[in-house]
């Protein structure tokens, strides 16, 4: 997987979330974490990879392949992606099966029986079958977003996007999400993580971008990044964390 931007802005009123931010990745990055302080524009960039967001000005291309900037286009690059936001978003009304299934049959076309049996697939190996018919209110923080990384999965995605995943979790519940991303990236799945989670970051991900005031400061391979990062404000982040790990 390949990723990379060209000067890419991105406007919420009048907050600049991204600045001009530019970056690429190797060739064969197959996890890449966005890194940084809070508001320096990692879940903005995760949404405009991923064809949540157009971008107001820049090029996002992912292989090669530059993305399309008219919403109707943009619509496919996001149907062949998977994401998994920090709240979960789970239909509350519907149980974790109904969950996956639902999108599966209404975005994605396929039949009820197909559906399902892909469905219940997923639960399993998440460590979910015995709860696919427990709405979100019945399941843990981790189950539930357990269930949500299911549903991203249950459409094949070519990426699988994870914002702050475990952000709203307690440790063992963080434990719990962290070791099905780490068995993901394990398996070949190609992944970009926007995450605070730095020793996680540090054993999963092969390539690093660290984003600070809508730009971006570093982008490199992830041992070069922990190890020894160029940038000073990179140096400063990771100094800043040690202090208290």
């Amino acid at each position: 997987m390949k990723l990379e931007t060209h000067q890419m802005t991105k406007r919420y009123g009048g907050f600049l979330a991204l600045d001009g931010a530019s970056f690429q990745t190797s060739d064969d990055a197959r996890v890449v974490a966005l890194l940084g302080p809070s508001g320096g524009g990692k879940s903005t960039m995760l949404r405009v990879l991923g064809g949540l967001l157009l971008p107001d000005s820049g090029e996002v291309l992912v292989d090669d392949q530059p993305l399309p900037k008219d919403p109707e286009a943009a619509l496919q690059t996001l149907r062949r992606n998977g994401f998994v936001f920090q709240g979960y978003n789970l239909f509350p009304h519907l149980s974790a099966l109904q969950n996956i299934v639902l999108p599966l049959r209404v975005v994605h076309g396929l039949e009820e029986s197909e559906a399902t049996a892909r469905a219940i697939e997923l639960l399993t190996r998440l460590g979910l079958a015995e709860h696919r018919r427990k709405r979100p209110a019945e399941l843990s923080g981790g189950q539930q977003q357990r269930a949500a990384i299911a549903r991203a999965l249950a459409s094949k995605p070519s990426l699988l996007l994870l914002d702050e995943p475990t952000s709203a979790l307690d440790p063992v519940m963080t434990g719990e999400v962290l070791d099905v991303v780490r068995e993901l990236a394990e398996s070949g799945q190609q992944i970009v993580l926007a995450t605070h989670e730095i020793s996680f970051a540090r054993r999963v991900a092969d390539w690093v971008v660290f984003l600070a005031q809508g730009r971006v400061e570093e982008s490199c391979p992830a041992e070069q990044f922990f190890n020894q990062p160029t940038s000073k404000l990179a140096q400063q982040y990771l100094t800043g964390l040690s202090r208290y790990r």
